[in-house]
């Protein structure tokens, strides 16, 4: 993933530094001092510690560093505190929104007493999901490449106590400001589904997200393309080329970091909600998903819209485990805001070559056998890559071990079917507490190889129960006051 522009400096096979040495040699040719360490806690959220170069040492990257697994989301009780970050020196790149020059190296987490790796580190658990796709033999690689999408705002209020419960978003594209006083306002605000590819002055950010992907390519992220998506207020689209799991999911982290510090930097700020507007489209992140085995694509045949057999029985494994998967790709209350029926979002569970109402298409875009792979539409960006994408792919595992058959593809308009026609097709779950039931009775798949834990899916399950679902339900709605109050 790091470009290193040091000649000096050894690379790995990603890139990064070859090991410690070449660690050290890379932060003395940029000049930094500091050293940034990132780590994922269990929701998908970057921590970090910074350290002065010099008190590091080689055997920094077998020993690690200490800090407080207790604080950490979802991981240690308060008895067993004590964790370990590893970190990783093919990780290492400049991050570019220190003043003075940093290093930055993404860390593993293991336990100090037993020395193993902690199996709620989500980054450990997408590197055991590609080593058990290679046990398999079915394939080598797993490759991804998602579409996140984000709005950008001006500005955002929110506030909820024992008196008082609101939000406020506000947006200089909003729909909603065709008619504010701007001193002038010009009247170029996309309308509410009206903002896909409007060239300027419609779609204001156009520099702002070329700055974005300037500094996804400086540290060596590919990016394919950028653009104004379907929503007013400012929502967008950046689209990574496709990388191995474990990358893609570092790759992912720094997006969201690189998005929001950019947008900061220019006095605005970033979303990635799944449905932060009401009566416009959501964001979500479409993941493009193939296997390969050396040089060889697997997923490209003489079946249904060029798929090879192996590539069906995929499908038929991320539908039959879907409802368990989405417990970790649309991992919050506000995912389940997108995924309802009625509109174009992925709710039913089957699969198409063009539809963009099954939760599976084929893109047709290209005969190329290389270009042949699944885009899982369900997904949004709050979710943890590393966890959200190893699920995708263990259940793909369990449909080729066993030769699932996916069924009949749903190629017509979903809104020209009848309610009797679409008695025949499975949807997604309607709510978080949905998702997290469906994952405890169907987790089996996910526990072979040692991928997932118990213990991880059961912290999970914990956590979002006490902390989102159940926060949310005791709490009064604003639009409740707007039915109820003159009851």
């Amino acid at each position: 993933m790091t470009r290193i522009q040091d000649s000096a400096v050894a690379r790995g096979a990603n890139g990064g530094p070859a090991g410690p040495a070449d660690f050290f040699k890379f932060a003395e040719a940029v000049g930094a001092e500091i050293v940034d360490l990132k780590f994922c806690d269990l929701l998908g959220t970057w921590q970090h510690c910074s350290y002065a170069l010099d008190e590091w040492n080689e055997s920094t990257f077998v020993e690690g560093v200490g800090f407080d697994g207790s604080s950490i989301r979802g991981w240690q009780d308060i008895h067993l505190s004590d964790m370990v970050a590893i970190p990783d020196a093919a990780t290492t790149t400049v991050d570019p929104f220190f003043e003075k020059p940093t290093v930055s190296v993404i860390a593993d987490v293991r336990d100090p007493v037993s020395k193993e790796m902690y199996d709620r580190d989500p980054r450990y658990v997408a590197r055991m999901a590609e080593n058990y796709l290679r046990s398999t033999g079915i394939a080598d690689t797993c490759y991804i490449g998602p579409e996140p999408e984000f709005f950008i705002f001006d500005e955002v209020r929110f506030e909820q106590n024992q008196h008082r419960g609101m939000y406020e978003i506000d947006s200089v594209e909003g729909a909603w400001n065709s008619a504010r006083f701007e001193e002038p306002n010009l009247g170029y605000k996309p309308s509410y589904k009206g903002g896909y590819f409007p060239v300027s002055p419609t779609d204001t950010y156009g520099d702002l997200r070329t700055k974005m992907v300037y500094e996804m390519k400086r540290i060596g992220i590919r990016v394919e393309a950028h653009h104004h998506e379907v929503a007013t207020g400012g929502q967008c689209e950046i689209d990574m080329r496709y990388a191995p799991l474990t990358n893609m999911g570092d790759q992912f982290l720094w997006f969201k970091y690189i998005i929001k510090n950019v947008a900061m930097r220019a006095g605005k700020t970033v979303t990635f909600m799944a449905k932060p507007i009401f009566e416009d489209n959501g964001s979500g992140m479409h993941s493009h998903f193939s296997l390969w085995k050396g040089d060889e694509p697997l997923f490209a045949g003489n079946g249904y819209a060029g798929l090879s057999d192996l590539a069906l029985y995929a499908i038929g494994g991320i539908l039959k485990h879907a409802p368990a998967i989405i417990a970790f790709t649309n991992p919050t209350t506000n995912s389940f805001r997108r995924l309802v029926p009625g509109f174009e979002a992925p709710v039913n569970l089957a699969y198409s070559s063009r539809n963009r109402s099954a939760a599976i298409r084929i893109p047709m875009y290209s005969d190329s056998p290389k270009a042949k792979r699944l885009e899982f539409r369900c997904p949004d960006s709050t979710c943890n890559g590393y966890l959200a994408w190893s699920a995708m792919l263990m259940a793909a595992i369990d449909g080729i071990q066993n030769r699932m058959d996916p069924g009949k593809p749903l190629d017509r308009n979903i809104y020209e079917m009848t309610p009797e026609d679409l008695k025949s097709v499975p949807s997604t779950p309607s709510r978080l507490s949905e998702a997290l039931r469906a994952l405890e009775a169907d987790c089996e798949f996910l526990l072979r190889g040692g991928v997932f834990s118990e213990g991880l899916i059961s912290a999970w399950t914990k956590y979002k129960r006490e902390n989102e679902i159940i926060p949310l339900r005791t709490r009064p709605h604003p639009y409740e006051f707007f039915l109820y109050y003159d009851c």
